[in-house]
């Protein structure tokens, strides 16, 4: 009997073993939290902030659970379209409210975390063992096993590690002989703040949403609409300059945002819970794809591959695409391979998160001359997408990874950026 293990039940870990399952006679996912119902837990310390489901992810989770969308809908997740709906501003500008063809499904990251963990498990030989942690690997050149912290060995023809930003898989690799990824870090020092509203239908003129940019000199956070009526509040800043957790400092924070939309909420809307803090110190990503001999038996995806800035919301599309990476892979994944196409999919939205974040000198990390002229471009490009409806839906299409970045610099997009600019 074929077994592949999957270390983390989050929704990296949870697709998975969807792809899995098709390939392999047992899939168990191994968790260390307890998963029961819908609520924030431990181990997703971002699952009480904004979470942002990108529409190339709800299309492959359309795909591997025909229906999804529908069915949380049906819970009461709201969707809406992405810029007729909801309000984005970039440094401080509107994007242009146009269609677009990009559906936002405003689901909790615990509401949707719990749909996709759900329905893999309904799967047939896909189970579930919750309030146990791996603490290392088993085998040799290749891996084989996986051993739990209270002394059990599970064999596995496969393991896959979705553990999150915190994987010990380089430790593991390296107690085993094997050499340890490289990484590429860019530190921007991201605070948040965040807190739940009853939300009432006047708020926002009715839009389901609102996004305001964070950047060093821009706070920004953003405010959307969950099931059960609730506004989910969270308030950002970077390199160093936090929201306080304090209701009234909380309300002040929200006050100095470029534009009023958020505030008008804070200020008008009756509180829930208390404001709960958060900090994420950068972007990392582990280079496995350079290792020369990356042992068969293991692959690593999701946050534990590579781990985004937040603001970009691009980590739960991400994990999806790297989903369909292993699926093409089955039913025996070489790691060689596994790796270089999952860096395919990592480099888009990587080089469009860090490369946006080094245009601000304060923010550390390896600077390109390419790197410094997309930034430029992409500066001016958010200030076009403000006054063109064409560019607006470009932007907002590379942004949700429904189209390459590239895509801005078609000729006709080209001009129009550059005519916006002169206006």
């Amino acid at each position: 009997m074929r077994q592949a293990v999957v270390l983390g039940a989050s929704v990296a870990g949870s697709l998975a073993a969807r792809v899995l399952a098709g390939s392999f006679d047992r899939v168990l996912i191994v968790e260390r939290d307890d998963v029961a119902g819908v609520a924030p837990r431990r181990g997703v310390p971002q699952a009480r902030h904004l979470h942002g489901l990108m529409e190339r992810g709800r299309q492959i989770m359309e795909e591997l659970y025909p229906g999804l969308t529908g069915d949380l809908a049906a819970e009461g997740a709201p969707t809406t379209e992405v810029l007729r709906g909801s309000r984005w501003y970039l440094s401080g500008l509107r994007v242009f409210p146009t269609a677009t063809g990009l559906t936002t499904l405003l689901a909790s990251g615990p509401m949707l975390e719990n749909a996709i963990r759900t329905h893999t498990l309904a799967l047939p030989g896909v189970e579930l063992r919750t309030h146990c942690a791996a603490v290392g690997l088993t085998g040799g050149d290749e891996i084989t096993g996986v051993r739990l912290s209270g002394g059990e060995v599970l064999h596995a023809d496969l393991v896959v590690d979705a553990t999150g930003r915190g994987s010990r898989a380089p430790d593991w690799l390296a107690a085993l002989g094997h050499e340890r990824p490289a990484e590429d870090r860019v530190d921007v020092d991201l605070g948040y703040a965040s807190r739940t509203y009853q939300r009432k239908p006047e708020h926002l003129d009715g839009h389901l949403a609102v996004v305001v940019s964070t950047t060093p000199g821009f706070r920004g956070g953003g405010a959307i609409t969950l099931e059960g009526d609730r506004w989910h509040v969270t308030l950002a800043g970077m390199l160093g300059d936090h929201p306080p957790v304090e209701p009234a400092e909380f309300e002040r924070f929200a006050a100095t945002l470029p534009v009023p939309d958020v505030h008008e909420i804070v200020r008008d809307a009756e509180p829930l819970d208390d404001p709960v803090p958060h900090r994420f110190r950068g972007s990392l990503r582990r280079r496995y794809e350079r290792l020369r001999r990356p042992p068969h038996g293991l692959l690593v995806l999701g946050d534990a591959l590579c781990s985004f800035n937040p603001l970009y919301a691009q980590g739960m599309t991400v994990a999806a695409q790297q989903a369909l990476v292993l699926r093409d892979c089955l039913p025996d994944p070489d790691p060689a391979r596994f790796y270089r196409a999952a860096a395919e999919v990592v480099d888009v939205a990587w080089g469009m998160s860090t490369g946006s974040d080094l245009r601000y000198p304060g923010v550390e990390g390896p600077r390109s001359v390419r790197g410094r002229v997309v930034g430029a471009y992409a500066a001016r490009a958010q200030v076009a997408a403000h006054r063109d409806p064409v560019v607006a839906r470009t932007f907002m299409r590379t942004a949700n990874l429904t189209l390459p970045p590239t895509a801005l610099l078609a000729p006709d997009i080209v001009l129009r950026v550059l005519r916006a600019g002169r206006r």
